[in-house]
């Protein structure tokens, strides 16, 4: 956009184009990093956050969202976290239903909370699987699965029960806060013990923030089986 384009608008439209423009170099600057042509940046940072051309992805979501937060406030965020998600979630995976209650209450768990990490893992898909080699309802990893005694991560019932055992098993190292034990789920304990609570990856608080929010549209739709954490 030219100088000229930029003179004539208001301080916050001009602030919008000039964070446009950084997008779009950011955007090049991936592509590049991705077809060979430019070395990432490897500065600065913890080494889950260093520069890849996913990294870059994740930067390029984080800093999108965070303008759009600037431009139109998020005025519907409870506590630390937005909950505003879409209903799919207070449907999806109602043929496991049955399995996630009773897994969360083998495991001492809140069981929406277990219903939205299986949404945000896998989105109830059983046979949903990742390139770092996750796989099943609630994405064990191969090692992960083999100490919790999941024979087939594949299996709805084996992936579930698995889950939820890790789930409690690091709501218990935690002290049963919820948030640390999601981070811990998604980025490991060790990162969660460094930074003292969430660590500051984006791709960590969003999966944070989007299963409670998971949770709280299935707690909404189920008020007499979402009840909170089960002794």
């Amino acid at each position: 956009m030219s100088t000229q384009a930029l003179s004539g608008m208001s301080a916050g439209e001009m602030a919008v184009a000039q964070r446009v423009q950084q997008l779009q170099a950011l955007i090049e600057s991936a592509r590049q990093v991705a077809a060979g042509g430019l070395a990432p940046s490897t500065t600065g940072g913890s080494d889950a956050t260093q520069a890849s051309p996913s990294n870059f992805a994740s930067a390029l979501q984080a800093a999108t969202t965070a303008d759009a937060a600037s431009v139109t406030p998020n005025t519907g965020a409870t506590g630390a976290y937005t909950t505003a998600v879409t209903g799919a979630g207070s449907e999806a995976g109602g043929e496991y239903e049955a399995l996630v209650d009773r897994a969360a209450a083998r495991n001492g768990l809140d069981p929406a909370v277990l219903h939205g990490l299986i949404e945000q893992e896998s989105g109830f898909d059983p046979s949903a699987s990742s390139s770092a080699g996750a796989s099943g309802l609630t994405q064990l990893m191969p090692g992960t699965a083999s100490s919790l005694g999941v024979a087939d991560p594949l299996n709805p019932a084996e992936s579930i029960e698995g889950g939820a055992r890790y789930l409690g098993q690091l709501m218990n190292q935690f002290g049963g806060n919820t948030e640390d034990a999601l981070a811990a789920y998604n980025a490991g304990p060790g990162a969660v013990q460094q930074y003292g609570g969430i660590p500051p990856y984006a791709e960590t608080q969003s999966y944070v923030s989007k299963v409670l929010g998971y949770a709280e549209t299935y707690r909404q739709a189920h008020p007499t089986t979402a009840t909170g954490a089960l002794a």
